[in-house]
């Protein structure tokens, strides 16, 4: 009975299902062994040998599969078919070849299927080849750049960097990427600007807008009308005169549908249409992919394969008729230069079954299921057939001119069924924005009159660029070319769980740590975080991979420079890299001016140097004379103020700034007998919404919210490490927001602790099961006073403050609990 090992158990289950009793089916849990988290495992004066751990929760498996090797030697290893997948299959051989009592009988099969369907993988049980050594090579290539990276520079950064946790090869690129953004977004110059817009009517009645494009028998330029005065003098310019239709345009416009899912569209369109992250995009698309629904989701490929093209036609055909079928079928080709990774789209295995024939019990696999099939439909489907028109309005004296667009749908095709979403578009600040754009424009012709009804000036403002959502975030790593389908959810996961950016509203906002360490790599490790630099070194692991490039040759073209850049660093003194990065940080910050001959020095007292304060999550810049001058600014804006006096008191509060952000205090330091009280300022209410009712609420935490009616023991609100919450008889609920704090009343907190209570351990936010541990026992979600946390047994492991507890998996728990576990052992 021959062995076939694959990564997960639910991928198991499924193709026991499919090859019966004459297989061995087993689960290896992803990767069986790793490098170990510590220096000297990869040795680049060793031909860059790298030295591999079984991890404890890994000998359980392995195991299982020696125990089955026992019964028959012939061993098929189905892993994913991508470098990772084949990555895992290489390990998995090398680690049996050292093992005691194991004899193959013959070269360990290599099997790879595109989808978890019984014909899928029985083709590829039929079709063995070995392991693709080239596909290897490009993963322990980019294992070991990765791990360079992290061990050689994360050194640097700890010395060097106070409060920087780490770097990543990528992750650095894709943190520059959102801090340069903010650094556009923060110096962008608003332009004030005024449109026009008049109202006619035709001689039949009919109504319809047009904007002002000529004042002056002159083309208006853009922003052309910058105040409010050149906004009124186009507006007695239109009032009084005749107009007339000068002349009318109309043309068909023809959408074509998008292309299938590949991995970095559907995260995307996941993103914007269900608000899901990429990581849990991917989490809910391996299972669909693992009960056999879709096919493998991690690809840059929108190829199709004939067979589903032709059940995509007939599907079409039988539910929308045949004037939504296109002639020919449509084919789909990757953009990407080396598509690497597996070669098909994203699609459901059987289109036949949409999301409302088809049994799935999880809402989100339900939804996303649901989006691929809908894509991937429309893609076969005519394209959608548009009448736009544009007609010219003129003064009959020819001195004011006028423009009205619209548009008429002809024949609606594949957007019946699927409409891509968008991200916030990049401002175009156009001031000839038309009007009526979506909308029909009534039958007009040359030269008939129009009655002038309404004008209407409107005031304008250019916006910045918008701030990266993770949708386009993984969008703008596809452009640039740096990631690859198997790593953008986790690039993106990365940045946030190591404190350097910050999602808010789901937007990614760069922390103060996070510029900082953006800045200090372009100042000392320049290359390593260019784009195209990136980007070449992505395109080497896809030469390695098809066999036009040695691995060695390109770690050896990596190693060389990058060592170097390591030792330079290495010999920088503390002081010298803050001053350094003061020279960057402060004219961002304020700005000289005239009567600062110095760039650096302080607009409070004139005399003291504006320094780089840091400290473990934050950084601000502050004078050189302090404490006798109290200047202080941080990376976000905030500056010491003045909020108002308490009126019980009469003491001052204030907005200070300091190590670890802005701050209250009530009181002055040194003019009063009692040290001044202070408070944090909650990222959610933040230093723009915070006036003197506000202030004195955060001031008066934690506070008595009342007695609790059953036993008239007192229900405390606070502020903790992990977000507001309620305290009553030694038991906490955590509450969403400050703002839900500040204004909660003794019913409310009543029943939000009734309704904690009533979910206990039976599921939600507390208690939730994520499956079963390797070594036996359920791992669960639970919420406690200082956030959410895994338990497994007696072992609790926090959640990192940046990560959203619903994303996190079974996979996800194990590693935070392994590592729980060794630090307990090292104490």
């Amino acid at each position: 009975m021959p062995v076939v090992v694959v990564e997960s158990p639910a991928k198991a289950k499924t193709i026991k299902k499919y090859l019966g009793k004459n297989y061995h089916v087993v689960a290896s849990f992803g990767h069986i062994r790793d490098l170990p988290t510590k220096d000297g495992s990869v040795d680049p004066d060793q031909e860059f040998s790298m030295k591999w751990e079984v991890p404890k929760a890994s000998t359980k498996h392995i195991q299982e599969i020696v125990n089955a090797l026992k019964q028959d030697q012939d061993l098929i290893l189905a892993t994913d078919p991508d470098r990772e997948g084949e990555a895992i299959s290489w390990h998995i051989k090398e680690v049996l070849n050292k093992k005691r009592g194991v004899k193959l009988v013959s070269e360990p099969k290599r099997v790879v299927f595109n989808s978890v369907t019984k014909s899928s993988v029985q083709n590829a049980i039929d079709a063995p080849r070995q392991i693709d050594m080239e596909l290897v090579n490009a993963y322990l290539t980019r294992r070991a750049l990765d791990y360079l990276v992290g061990y050689r520079l994360s050194p640097v950064l700890w010395r060097k960097l106070p409060g920087a946790r780490s770097a990543g090869r990528v992750q650095s690129v894709c943190v520059r990427i959102i801090v340069e953004r903010e650094t556009e977004i923060d110096n962008f110059d608003t332009t004030e600007y005024w449109t026009v817009t008049a109202l006619f009517n035709t001689p039949t009645g009919e109504r319809f807008a047009a904007q002002l494009t000529q004042l002056d028998s002159k083309k208006l330029a853009k922003f052309g009308l910058n105040s409010k005065t050149d906004a009124n003098r186009a507006v007695e310019a239109i009032i009084g005169r005749e107009f007339q239709v000068s002349s009318v345009q109309t043309k068909p416009t023809t959408n074509t549908p998008p292309p299938p899912f590949m991995t970095a569209t559907m995260q995307q369109e996941a993103s914007r249409k269900l608000r899901m992250s990429p990581r849990v995009s991917m989490r809910v698309a391996q299972k669909l992919y693992e009960d056999g629904l879709i096919t493998y989701m991690r690809t840059d490929a929108i190829f199709m394969v004939p067979e589903a093209i032709t059940e995509a036609r007939k599907v079409i055909q039988d539910r929308f008729g045949n004037e939504y079928l296109p002639e020919k079928p449509r084919i789909f080709k990757s953009k990407a230069k080396n598509a690497q990774e597996a070669h098909e789209c994203i699609r459901p295995t059987s289109l036949s079954k949409d999301a409302k024939t088809i049994v799935i019990a999880d809402s989100d696999q339900r939804q996303l299921y649901e989006l691929i099939w809908n894509r991937t439909v429309a893609s076969q489907m005519q394209s959608a057939v548009f009448l736009q028109t544009r007609a010219d309005i003129l003064s009959t004296d020819k001195i004011v001119g006028l423009r009205a667009t619209g548009r008429i749908t002809k024949f609606n095709g594949y957007q019946r069924l699927y409409q891509e979403g968008q991200d916030d578009k990049e401002a175009d600040n156009d001031a000839e924005t038309a009007v009526n754009e979506k909308t029909p424009l009534p039958p007009l012709e040359e030269n008939t009159p129009l009655k002038q009804e309404k004008v209407t000036p409107k005031q304008h403002f250019t916006k910045p660029p918008p701030r990266y959502s993770e949708a386009s975030l993984v969008k703008k790593m596809v452009e640039l070319g740096i990631g690859r389908p198997s790593t953008y959810s986790s690039i993106v996961a990365t940045i946030q769980d190591r404190g350097y950016v910050l999602r808010q509203s789901g937007k990614l906002v760069p922390q103060p740590i996070g510029k900082l360490l953006v800045f200090f790599l372009k100042l000392y490790f320049e290359r390593y975080v260019e784009f195209k630099f990136t980007a070449k070194l992505e395109e080497e692991l896809d030469d390695i991979a098809s066999g036009r490039k040695k691995y060695q040759q390109v770690l050896e073209g990596f190693w060389g420079d990058f060592s170097e850049s390591i030792q330079s660093a290495q010999g920088l003194r503390l002081t010298e890299v803050l001053d350094r990065l003061a020279d960057i940080v402060v004219p961002l910050l304020v700005p000289p001016t005239n009567d600062r001959a110095d760039a650096r020095s302080c607009p409070k007292c004139n005399t003291g140097r504006l320094v780089l304060r840091l400290s473990k999550t934050n950084a601000a810049i502050g004078c050189s004379n302090s404490p006798e001058c109290d200047f202080r600014k941080g990376f976000d804006g905030s500056e010491s103020r003045s909020i108002g006096n308490d009126p019980t008191t009469g003491l001052p509060i204030s907005v200070l700034v300091g190590n670890y952000g802005p701050y209250l205090q009530l009181g002055s330091t040194g003019e009063q007998k009692e040290k001044p009280k202070r408070a944090s300022i909650p990222k959610d209410i933040g230093i723009d919404n915070l006036d003197l009712d506000t202030a004195l609420a955060l001031l008066s935490l934690p506070k008595t919210i009342g007695n609790h009616p059953t036993d008239n023991e007192p229900i405390i609100g606070s502020i903790g490490p992990y977000g507001p919450y309620l305290k009553h008889a030694g038991k906490y609920a955590n509450l969403k927001t400050t703002p839900e704090l500040l204004s909660i009343n003794l019913e409310q907190a009543v029943e939000k602790l009734a309704e904690k209570r009533a979910r206990g351990t039976k599921g939600g936010a507390q208690g939730k099961s994520l499956g079963k541990h390797p070594e036996g026992g359920i791992v669960t979600l639970n919420s406690g006073r200082f956030g959410p946390y895994v338990k497994w047994n007696r072992t609790n492991a926090s959640v990192p403050k940046n990560t959203d507890p619903e994303t996190i998996t079974l996979d996800d728990a194990i590693a935070l609990l392994a590592v729980k576990k060794k630090k307990v052992k090292r104490k």
